[in-house]
């Protein structure tokens, strides 16, 4: 679960280190990307009622913790030891466990749902992940993926711009990616600005990430004016949009469900 931050203030007592890698919440900083991966989990957290669930890469927690409210059980994976730590202690719902996404540490049809948001794009072998989800899943169960748009997330360059991710996607490779493993894709979506974001963008001579990216970029102080509207951001300030009803294209992250036949 990552943003464009590669080095920044440390998070609220007893947070994860802002590495950049990973979004922490109840950092005014790093707010926007906090609440742009929030709203997938709180958007997508229905399918997870009463369910065995696998989050795949939980990052600092916040989000498998979430999905506790709803889900039967929910089993955490994360490779770093700290973070798995952290977690433990700070969420106790949820069952973090260490691991490795080449080789998920589950018996096979183990689970419901596998939640994977923001982490895909950070893996050198997505096709040997993606094969991992569809093993541990029971018949029927659900991948939740999502993941920055390569079109506009790192737009015109071969190579990320998020020095952490080895490969991004697009919308048409991401569906690729899941049906070569066997998965059908039930929905791709996409997250878009709201009315209150693209007021923001306006503001912010066309694009508050871009305003966020340039101050982390020249380690500049933060603007008065940019602090504020960035601390000020609400998951319901995104949207989530079903391919079709906009340009998937034009998206900030896509959203893929998956299912196992």
């Amino acid at each position: 679960m990552s943003s464009y931050v590669t080095d920044g203030p440390a998070g609220p007592e007893g947070a994860l280190p802002l590495t950049g890698e990973r979004t922490v919440p109840g950092l005014a900083e790093e707010n926007y990307w906090f609440r742009r991966h929030e709203v997938v989990y709180q958007r997508l957290r229905d399918h997870c009622v009463g369910a065995d669930v696998l989050e795949a890469g939980c990052g600092e927690g916040y989000g498998a913790d979430l999905i506790a409210d709803v889900a039967r059980r929910v089993i955490a994976l994360d490779y770093d030891e700290a973070t798995v730590a952290h977690v433990r202690a700070r969420y106790p719902r949820v069952d973090v466990q260490h691991g490795n996404l080449a080789a998920l540490p589950l018996p096979d049809a183990a689970v419901d749902v596998v939640v994977n948001f923001q982490v895909i794009e950070h893996l050198w072998d997505q096709p040997q992940f993606v094969a991992e989800c569809l093993r541990v899943l029971r018949p029927s169960g659900r991948l939740l993926m999502s993941t920055p748009n390569r079109v506009t997330f790192s737009p015109g360059r071969d190579t990320p711009i998020n020095p952490f991710h080895t490969r991004e996607l697009n919308a048409d490779e991401l569906t690729e990616l899941l049906e070569s493993a066997g998965f059908t894709v039930e929905a791709m979506l996409g997250v878009f600005h709201g009315k209150a974001l693209a007021a923001l963008d306006a503001k912010h001579g066309g694009s508050i990430i871009d305003a966020q990216v340039a101050r982390a970029l020249t380690d500049a102080p933060w603007p008065d004016d940019l602090l504020a509207d960035v601390a000020s951001v609400a998951s319901d300030d995104f949207d989530l949009v079903e391919a079709g009803d906009r340009d998937i294209d034009e998206s900030l992250d896509l959203v893929a469900i998956a299912v196992r036949p």
